[in-house]
């Protein structure tokens, strides 16, 4: 009887829940001492959006989330701004846009949610990361910035030099919102893929050492910005598809479209959305992305505070998925490349020292 990874890691697995292996050393902990921590790929903790709002939590809820992220052994997270945030409306079957951007209103938008992340931060006496320098082990969150769509370059790339100024070391080129850099998995394309302004922004961004992020991009976006760099790629949160019934399926990777990632040394930060329909299925559903790229191109991105049906709601939950991987089967080297092995490898590769 031949097996696939993910069905030997099943089969093994059921074994070890049995007691039946009891000298494998599973019972990954990622809060040990000696353990090199967690590695968010992407995340909006604490809900820093909108100062003044019903929703915004203030330093209070800020300080609880990184106390939680110290506690369940989170080393490093990318803290995302959403640049198109404006436009997003929240609905039972996911993300609807209504309107189109006008110009200024994204510039605007990731200039508010950097003043306020960038304020929290600061009373909180916390750490921003800007180098590989920065990826090491202390017992201190490192909070590297994103943009979470380019819509606030606005055909002046230069921007792109000022927000790398500001502290940003990741952007995803797209969000919800359709742009003029390259399409998206929810929409109808535009721009048969990456545009040529989208190519230039590539460039940029290679050029100055930052992490050019996939997540929401079309296949047909992610070959061109394959083909118009040597560096390797992050798609910060998604999951390999499924049922195509599943809600927000149209957010999830084909294998071909997960495979193009891992070509290019790349990055897929497993995502616990409501795509899963429960913590036990986004065990499953990590698997068989491991069985698709390879262990070394698989990590963890949470998407937390703004998460759609979440099945992982703290950071405690993400200790407890990396557990449940290790009792599937996974040794604990493979493991902790999940937790933030190969995430660290990833930036290091990328930002400047």
């Amino acid at each position: 009887m031949s097996m696939d990874r993910h069905q030997f890691l099943k089969y093994m697995g059921a074994f070890a829940g049995a007691s039946l292996l009891p000298d494998l050393g599973f019972g990954f902990s990622p809060s040990s001492d000696n353990k090199p921590g967690i590695f968010d790929l992407h995340c909006h903790t604490g809900r820093f959006f909108a100062k003044g709002s019903s929703t915004y939590p203030g330093d209070e809820a800020f300080a609880k989330a990184l106390v939680e992220m110290n506690q369940a052994g989170v080393n490093s997270v990318f803290l995302s701004i959403v640049s198109d945030i404006s436009l997003l409306r929240i609905t039972d079957k996911g993300v609807v846009v209504d309107s189109k951007l006008e110009k200024g209103v994204a510039w605007e938008s990731y200039k508010n949610q950097l003043v306020i992340l960038k304020e929290l931060i600061k009373n909180q006496n916390a750490q921003i990361g800007t180098s590989v320098g920065d990826l090491k082990n202390s017992k201190e969150v490192n909070l590297f910035l994103s943009c979470e769509g380019a819509d606030f370059v606005e055909e002046d790339v230069d921007r792109i030099n000022e927000v790398y100024e500001q502290g940003v070391r990741s952007v995803q080129l797209v969000h919800y919102v359709p742009n003029n850099v390259g399409d998206l998995q929810t929409a109808a394309p535009l721009n048969d893929g990456l545009s040529v302004y989208g190519k230039s922004i590539v460039k940029r961004l290679t050029e100055l050492g930052m992490v050019i992020d996939l997540a929401h991009a079309s296949f047909e976006t992610v070959k061109g910005v394959a083909e118009s760099t040597g560096a390797p790629l992050l798609l910060s949160h998604s999951i390999l598809a499924g049922d195509p019934n599943r809600p927000i399926a149209a957010r999830a990777l084909s294998r071909d479209h997960a495979k193009l990632i891992a070509e290019t040394g790349g990055l897929i930060g497993a995502w616990p959305s409501g795509f899963s329909k429960d913590f036990e299925d986004f065990v499953e559903n990590t698997l068989r992305l491991i069985d698709v790229v390879g262990v070394d191109h698989v990590g963890i991105g949470t998407d937390m505070d703004a998460n759609f049906q979440p099945v992982i709601n703290d950071y405690f939950g993400v200790e407890k998925w990396l557990q449940a991987l290790a009792a599937k089967g996974l040794s604990n080297a493979e493991v902790e490349k999940i937790a933030g092995g190969n995430a660290r490898r990833l930036i290091s590769s990328i930002l400047k020292a």
